[in-house]
């Protein structure tokens, strides 16, 4: 076999392998943004700032951690774009005016949070590598949130209502969602081919 041929073969057998693989991974893709839209329905008042308390992070983060990078990404916007379309999938609902909202800078940072815990976790294997692309995925999230509600509201009010009271809250979402994919990644990775 000379090496021409076997790069051939080769890149066959990825194509070949790449397009049956592609059913598993749009459903992945569909089954997480379903989860984050569920995540966005368990939601609650926390005392200091308007923002609800989701359990959204969680799932952005686990959609990363479980189909890594640029699928966990593209399962976020699949999110936004159900919730763009008019689909209630946010925490009070859907349409274009809920992104343009207060709250839109968060959920506009989904697929970024979800691409960088996924990049981490990816590259730094282990429960350490998946807490730091969890806790950097939030991070993504919070500056994209902070961000947009400084707009409104300047910069030191969007830190005191949209940031510091979700530190606890999230650093429970960060270790649920480490230790849901410590325990579910390769099992879900097999099924999604």
């Amino acid at each position: 076999m000379t090496p021409e041929s076997f790069e051939t073969g080769f890149a066959t057998h990825s194509r070949a392998a790449y397009r049956s693989a592609w059913l598993p991974r749009a459903v992945g893709a569909l089954g997480f943004a379903v989860l984050t839209a569920v995540g966005a329905r368990l939601a609650g008042p926390l005392p200091g700032t308007a923002v609800p308390f989701t359990l959204q992070a969680a799932a952005v983060l686990l959609a990363g951690f479980v189909l890594g990078p640029r699928l966990g990404a593209a399962s976020q916007t699949l999110y936004l774009a159900a919730g763009l379309a008019g689909l209630p999938v946010f925490a009070a609902g859907g349409g274009a005016a809920y992104l343009l909202g207060p709250t839109g800078g968060y959920l506009l940072a989904f697929p970024v949070g979800a691409a960088v815990a996924g990049l981490v976790a990816g590259r730094w294997n282990g429960l350490p590598g998946l807490f730091a692309g969890g806790a950097l995925g939030v991070l993504a999230i919070h500056a994209g949130g902070v961000s947009w509600l400084a707009l409104a509201v300047g910069q030191a009010e969007a830190v005191r209502l949209g940031a510091a009271p979700f530190v606890v809250a999230d650093a429970l979402q960060i270790g649920l969602a480490t230790l849901v994919a410590w325990r579910a990644r390769d099992a879900v990775r097999r099924l999604l081919g």
